[in-house]
């Protein structure tokens, strides 16, 4: 697949503030990808500098080949022919459901733009709420309203800005799987932004991580998880916790949990010192020749419990288990450490 839309060393600032710093990226055309980072971390205004709304101190912003964006040169956002769906809908009021689909469409006939507006309206599941007014839909279904509008005139590219942090967990969760198929069914390039990595998973194909203004790692989630390029990406992506180390014979790592064996790829030489990430699936309880552990806390997940451990050398450790092996904070339990990949870290 060609590149659709390319970030080169790009940075933008409020003043003395630098909100953006060196930032390249590239989006595949037909692919689904986010930008995820705490808040502040510049994500935001990476969207709109792609949507034109804020302009580059330094880099280049090209679309479909065309530099749309660089100093001194900025495209209107009305020229660049993106389709964009805000956090907060932007619906209008006075308008029914199909009227706020079919409003950008003004280079259509009115036949065509009722047709247009029906369709998409079923591809989003609301083809009976066509006349309803958003005062008197779901926060959910205006969402839904909102992506419809922004895909009905068929834009290159969509922006979303954290389209689902106002609904709650479990309808933010099936929306996103909603609109990710429905985004692959249009086969619509997607530029995502969100803080919230359950989300980020579900729609990204590929997720860059971002901090303070700066890209720390852009790759596929399993990657992100599994395989983090540095601290940050480890402690941002999924939970775990850093146990001290130093590298063995053989590519192990002796800790206070024993002999951890794994496939990494890092040639450090025998006795350098390091962190090793477990994640709270690498720890299993209940191992006959496990270390000795206390339970100091635990969380009730439903088919799960995690639980926090206090291990030999005061280390912390968190473990995922299911939900019929229970035990009480307080009590001993041997654990052990099952992990194929090990991700380590030099101190």
């Amino acid at each position: 697949m060609p590149d659709l839309l390319e970030l080169k060393n790009i940075s933008c600032a409020y003043g003395d503030r630098v909100a953006v710093a060196g930032l390249s990226l590239t989006l595949r055309e037909n692919t689904l990808n986010c930008l995820l980072g705490p808040s502040g971390c510049g994500k935001t205004t990476v969207l709109r500098a792609v949507a034109g709304f804020e302009n580059l101190g330094e880099g280049e912003i090209i679309l479909g080949g065309e530099t749309i964006s660089a100093p001194g040169h900025l495209l209107p956002p009305e020229r660049r022919g993106i389709g964009i769906v805000f956090q907060d809908y932007a619906l209008f009021p006075h308008l029914t459901a199909a009227a706020n689909v079919a409003f950008g469409l003004r280079d259509m006939t009115k036949t065509e733009r009722r047709k247009t507006a029906a369709a998409m309206l079923e591809l989003v599941g609301l083809e009976t709420s066509a006349w309803r007014y958003p005062h008197e839909l779901s926060g959910g279904e205006q969402q839904r309203v909102a992506v419809a509008r922004a895909l009905a005139p068929r834009p290159p590219l969509l922006l979303m800005d954290e389209p689902f942090s106002s609904l709650d967990i479990d309808l933010r969760e099936r929306l996103a799987l909603d609109v990710r198929e429905i985004l692959k069914q249009r086969q619509t390039t997607t530029l995502f932004v969100t803080h919230d990595q359950a989300e980020a998973f579900i729609i990204g194909e590929r997720v860059a991580v971002m901090n303070n203004g700066r890209m720390m790692q852009w790759g596929a989630p399993y990657t992100l998880y599994h395989k983090p390029a540095n601290r940050f990406v480890a402690d941002f992506i999924g939970q775990g916790r850093l146990v001290g180390g130093a590298v063995s014979g053989g590519g192990a790592v002796t800790t206070a949990l024993g002999v951890l064996r794994g496939n990494h790829s890092h040639k450090w030489p025998k006795d350098t010192m390091v962190d090793v990430l477990l994640r709270p699936d690498d720890v299993l309880l209940g191992v006959a020749d496990g270390v000795e552990c206390r339970i100091t806390d635990r969380h009730f997940l439903g088919a799960q419990f995690m639980y926090t451990l206090r291990a030999p050398g005061d280390e912390e450790l968190l473990s995922l288990m299911p939900s019929h092996f229970d035990m009480n904070i307080g009590q001993q339990v041997k654990a052990g450490v099952d992990a194929k990949h090990l991700v380590m870290f030099r101190r």
